[in-house]
């Protein structure tokens, strides 16, 4: 738990984190149902859900003169990065299944180390690289096994595969920004961002904005509420009360909750390869998320537990 003490019991906020991880896994049902481009999924989703939290931010009126030029710099590039995440992750499902594309966003946590090591000089210990180097073996596993399958989805989990390294360069560039900028504000500016961004590619491209059916615009409408407020913003909301590191092991519960729903609701099931590569990929995040601690080159006495903001996948599905 954090340092604050929460207004609700422990087991609600268990509840909270559980109902988190199953509205995230409804996030790759939704975008199989809808035949809609990925981009105007991802461009649609992203501007509904900002229009929802506009305004509770306009409620908490953030003091925008703090906020430096290289803050606001560095919401837009994460926003830019977030826009790619869903622009790979989304297409990834057109092409691969369900439970092998979530499982491949599970590695997110092992893009962020690499990528905190060569920005910040973050060092970890051997169990958690060994975590990590089981965790990666396991991805090989499933694009070895999906190439048996067919060459397109293959192409799906190398999408994937893009996604998820788009999605940790998303939070790597918002790490330092959480001790500067509102939470809501800053979920709110980089939303924004990603949705104009996709607003340019998808005029750029000459994919319609309109003409969609109800059922499509309902799928839109899901995508923002579901995953992305009952999920991600509940989320964001519990790191208030529950410690980042719990909130981080989400990223196993989605691939799980994701293949369940496949096989419920999309008649999709798990081949032996996707089954042992999906477990190991499981066990190795885990282990690694059990056993990262973080040290600084610079600063070889220093050493604290892996709960920084930087490993919350908070925004990657």
């Amino acid at each position: 738990m954090s340092n604050n003490r929460s207004p609700l019991p422990g087991w609600v906020l268990i509840m909270l984190l559980l109902t988190g991880i199953i509205a995230i896994s409804f996030s790759s049902i939704f975008i199989r149902w809808s035949q809609a481009p990925a981009s105007v999924l991802a461009m649609y989703r992203l501007l509904l859900t900002s229009l929802f939290m506009l305004p509770f931010v306009i409620r908490t009126r953030p003091k925008l003169q703090r906020i430096s030029r290289f803050d606001w710099i560095m919401m837009v590039v994460s926003g830019l990065f977030l826009a790619l995440h869903f622009l790979f992750w989304m297409e990834s499902l057109r092409f691969t299944s369900v439970a092998s594309s979530t499982i491949l966003l599970a590695l997110e946590p092992i893009f962020i180390l690499a990528g905190a090591y060569w920005l910040f000089r973050e060092r970890t210990t051997a169990k958690a690289v060994l975590g990590m180097s089981a965790a990666i073996a396991g991805a090989a596993l499933i694009g070895w096994g999906d190439i048996g399958i067919s060459g397109t989805a293959l192409k799906g989990d190398l999408l994937s595969f893009l996604g998820t390294a788009a999605v940790a360069a998303h939070m790597l560039a918002g790490q330092s920004l959480a001790k500067r900028v509102p939470s809501l504000f800053y979920s709110l500016t980089v939303f924004s961002v990603a949705a104009v961004a996709f607003l340019f590619y998808n005029l750029a491209t000459h994919v319609p904005l309109g003409g969609y059916s109800a059922q499509e615009w309902g799928i839109f409408l899901l995508l923002a509420i579901v995953p992305t407020v009952f999920g991600h913003v509940l989320f964001n909301w519990l790191l208030q009360y529950v410690n980042a590191a719990t909130v981080s092991m989400s990223v196993l519960g989605e691939p799980v909750g994701a293949t369940l729903l496949a096989y419920l609701l999309l008649n999709e099931s798990l081949n032996s390869v996707q089954a042992v590569a999906g477990l190991i990929i499981i066990c190795g995040v885990w282990y690694f998320l059990r056993h990262n601690k973080v040290r600084y080159e610079d600063k070889p006495g220093a050493e604290c537990k892996k709960t920084g903001s930087a490993a919350i996948p908070a925004q990657e599905s």
